[in-house]
């Protein structure tokens, strides 16, 4: 079985690319994966030493089968980093797995991913492969759901994979934007993956927001893919403490992973169903986080009147 190359994205904070990295380097598939490392410019001079730090520590890197290392002269951000990256190593392999600096990973995440790579690869109505999946105090796993993995209409970022033939049919632009925003129908259905994603799409096409992840569930949402999720996560995302160009400290910090999976083997399931009521607690999430940031701008704008 070849194994999936793995991507990493870094750009300046060394402490969480420490974690991420010796994690990853952990996992029983390391020494045969391929380790593309993808390191952002710096924006300015105040940004160099940090960046600096960065390319010294992934220099060093050991651990994988061969490790390739592509450092950007300027600062391209995030989502350019992301689709530069994922775009050109897909033109050498059929699949990949992509990781950002702040994704600490269970030891059996590389075989989960490449596992479900294999098993789905073939199964067209499936985009891409979760590591991540929300801790149980976030999401409720109906009683009596017994599989190891679940099916959702909205895909991850934080630690995922997908195969040449998903990723090269994306339409970046989102050329037909003028339509679906006409569509209040259309809208209502792609936010069945979460209330936040039609906004967020909206906040995207006007320049508001820099981002390829809601761009690709958008992909997931018009061509009917769907991704898979395990039930406990492989991963646990550290980035959300405020260190973050893109993830300030927020409410997401209770999306973190406390106990990541273990289990050597996952059963994954062939017949593609969305459980109902799995889906309708996943939506939950997603309105909760809206009520919370309404909240804080409520709160922000009543402490200014009392000061």
């Amino acid at each position: 079985m070849k194994y999936a190359p793995i991507i990493l994205i870094v750009y300046n904070r060394k402490f969480h690319t420490e974690r991420t990295v010796k994690a990853l380097s952990m996992n029983t598939l390391a020494k045969e994966s391929e380790l593309f490392v993808f390191a952002d410019g710096y924006k300015n001079d105040e940004d160099k030493l940090r960046v600096s730090e960065v390319v010294d520590y992934i220099e060093k890197i050991k651990g994988f089968k061969n490790i390739h290392i592509y450092k950007s002269s300027k600062n391209q951000g995030l989502a350019k980093s992301v689709l530069n990256a994922v775009t050109s190593v897909l033109k050498q392999f059929d699949s990949v797995i992509v990781l950002e600096d702040d994704i600490v990973t269970s030891p059996y995440f590389l075989k989960y991913m490449n596992e479900a790579l294999e098993y789905y690869k073939d199964i067209k109505d499936i985009g891409s492969i979760s590591g991540f999946n929300y801790p149980k105090k976030v999401l409720n796993i109906p009683k009596g759901y017994n599989n190891d993995i679940y099916f959702s209409l909205r895909p991850s970022s934080w630690g995922w994979a997908t195969w040449k033939d998903r990723w090269e049919k994306v339409d970046w632009e989102v050329k037909d934007y003028q339509e679906f925003e006409k569509e209040i129908e259309l809208q209502k259905e792609f936010n069945k993956g979460g209330s936040d994603l039609s906004g967020m799409l909206k906040a995207q096409m006007e320049g508001r927001i820099d981002s390829w992840a809601i761009r690709w569930s958008y992909h997931h949402f018009k061509n009917k893919l769907l991704a898979v999720y395990p039930v406990v996560s492989f991963v646990d995302n550290i980035g959300n403490d405020g260190s973050g160009v893109h993830s300030k400290a927020s409410n997401e910090d209770r999306f973190r992973n406390s106990v990541l999976n273990e289990k050597k083997e996952i059963k994954f399931i062939k017949e593609i169903e969305l459980n109902s009521k799995l889906l309708n607690n996943f939506q939950k999430i997603f309105s909760k986080d809206i009520r919370y940031v309404f909240r804080k701008i409520r709160f922000k704008i009543l402490g200014q009147f009392l000061k």
